[in-house]
């Protein structure tokens, strides 16, 4: 089938149908300008009747035998594997990711679909003993009803995947809002795989919308208790302040300025393998990406020359060549914010050893050194091909500039010492960090999330049935309790 053909639609209660709101969203593949698809947006009162549909359906389905729950993940999983070319291409076309990332993202979201699965059968109650005599505590782990999930553009299909399928595993409803960028495969995508696989209408819904035509009635209608966000700070600031003021739980994965710190007994060689790829994967345009590569003076030359040659060599082009590294950012604002950010940093004292070009949304890699220790593009994220480059001197230097800024996502420290290596990385304020490896790492069963401005909760493993669960306590007086009057 095609996807941009069949799923340009909203999705709401088990039907797929046009919106009704005042405007189209334009689908184009970000490399060549082709139109992929013309979505009218959902509006508010369709955002209403998702929630709705979803609180109507959900009940039912929490109270469905987890082992039949997760036969409709299993069966989503295999709908992934058998279609995994065509997804592979929608995700070239719509967002411009190489095949490598393409694959990258396939291989990740169907880890995701395989924990999904154990997912339902993991809520467990607890009995806690009581101080009064006869009572029993009963502690229940139930779902906390109705999830909106907001996904990004740079792995839409992952990172919808990644909080909708735990999400109703665990017993909830879902209503989804993709990037306006990547429609198809943030949002219809994800909504066909389920249908196709069994869920019962009205659990899941994708509304293609954006603020401009309904406002805040995402995070403000009643009905969701949870909010998953993926994006930027500045969004997920306004989305923390319009939780709060309605009483839900938001679980916020933002933006990042990670860094890729190499000490002076690292292995150069491996180290700039695992710095290229932390970097330029994807663009640029992941929030774990190594923006800030620090390399100890003993051996900056080594580890500069080694690093620019290898970013030299990147093949920047199509993404459907298999042989190309670096495909197009997500359109032309992206690449005029990536190429002003090169010209800030370049007027304010930085030495360009590459600078790429920009020619229309493909961006070549540039490499910048040498930029004024108050300069803001160093503590800020840049979501593109741009790696600084910034020499140290000893382990307490490090530790101070990997530290010197408002983000905390990831980050990585190379050394031939492991323990050295684990002493540096527990230094460092960050939610993640990694001895001798690359930035750029996502596992089910380890908590994933930021510190500072790079988020608030976590997932993955424990950490996700926190999240889209709640605790219930019932006692049973097995006796007879004692009043004061």
């Amino acid at each position: 089938m095609s996807y941009f053909t069949e799923l340009a639609q909203q999705y709401i209660d088990g039907s797929w149908r046009p919106g009704r709101g005042a405007w189209d969203i334009i689908d184009f593949n970000p490399y060549n300008g082709e139109k992929l698809a013309s979505i009218t947006v959902a509006s508010a009162d369709e955002v209403d009747e998702a929630y709705r549909a979803a609180e109507r359906a959900q009940k039912s389905w929490a109270d469905t035998n987890a082992y039949t729950r997760r036969l409709v993940f299993e069966r989503a999983l295999r709908l992934v594997e058998e279609r995994e070319d065509e997804i592979s291409d929608a995700i070239v076309d719509e967002l411009g990711g190489t095949r490598l990332k393409a694959g990258f993202e396939l291989h990740l979201a169907k880890e995701f679909l395989r924990e999904s699965i154990q997912l339902a059968l993991r809520p467990q109650g607890r009995v806690i003993p009581s101080p009064v005599d006869g009572k029993e505590n009963r502690v229940y782990r139930v779902p906390v009803g109705v999830v909106g999930v907001i996904s990004p553009f740079n792995f839409p299909f992952l990172l919808s995947l990644k909080s909708v399928a735990p999400a109703l595993a665990l017993g909830n409803g879902v209503v989804l809002k993709p990037h306006q960028n990547t429609p198809i495969c943030g949002g219809s995508l994800v909504a066909k795989i389920f249908e196709d696989a069994g869920l019962p209408a009205g659990l899941l819904n994708v509304v293609i919308t954006d603020i401009a035509e309904i406002g805040d009635a995402l995070l403000t209608h009643p009905v969701p208790k949870v909010i998953s966000f993926t994006g930027s700070d500045a969004v997920g600031q306004h989305v923390a302040t319009v939780c709060a003021s309605q009483f839900k739980h938001a679980v916020l994965e933002l933006g990042g300025n990670s860094a890729l710190t190499v000490l002076d007994d690292a292995d150069v060689d491996y180290a700039v393998d695992a710095a290229v790829f932390s970097r330029y994967v994807h663009q640029g345009q992941v929030c774990m990406a190594a923006n800030r590569i620090l390399v100890d003076r003993k051996v900056e030359k080594e580890f500069t020359e080694k690093f620019v040659a290898k970013v030299r060599s990147l093949k920047v082009g199509d993404p459907r060549d298999p042989s190309t590294i670096i495909g197009p950012v997500i359109n032309s604002t992206q690449a005029e914010a990536v190429s002003g950010v090169v010209d800030q940093a370049l007027a304010e004292g930085a030495t360009a050893l590459l600078h790429g070009k920009a020619v229309g949304n493909l961006v070549e890699p540039s490499i910048l050194t040498g930029l004024p220790a108050d300069s803001p593009v160093l503590r800020q994220e840049i979501f593109g091909p741009v790696a600084l480059l910034i020499p140290f001197d000893g382990d307490e230097e490090a530790v101070e500039v990997a530290n010197d800024t408002p983000y905390g996502l990831s980050g990585a420290v190379h050394t031939r010492d492991v323990e050295r290596g684990v002493a540096f990385a527990r230094r460092i304020d960050t939610g993640m960090i990694h001895v001798n490896d690359g930035t750029v790492h996502d596992e089910p069963l380890v908590a994933f999330g930021g510190e500072k401005r790079s988020g608030l909760g976590r997932l993955n493993g424990e950490a996700t049935v926190e999240a889209f669960t709640t605790q219930k306590w019932i006692s049973v007086q097995h006796g007879r309790s004692q009043f004061p009057f």
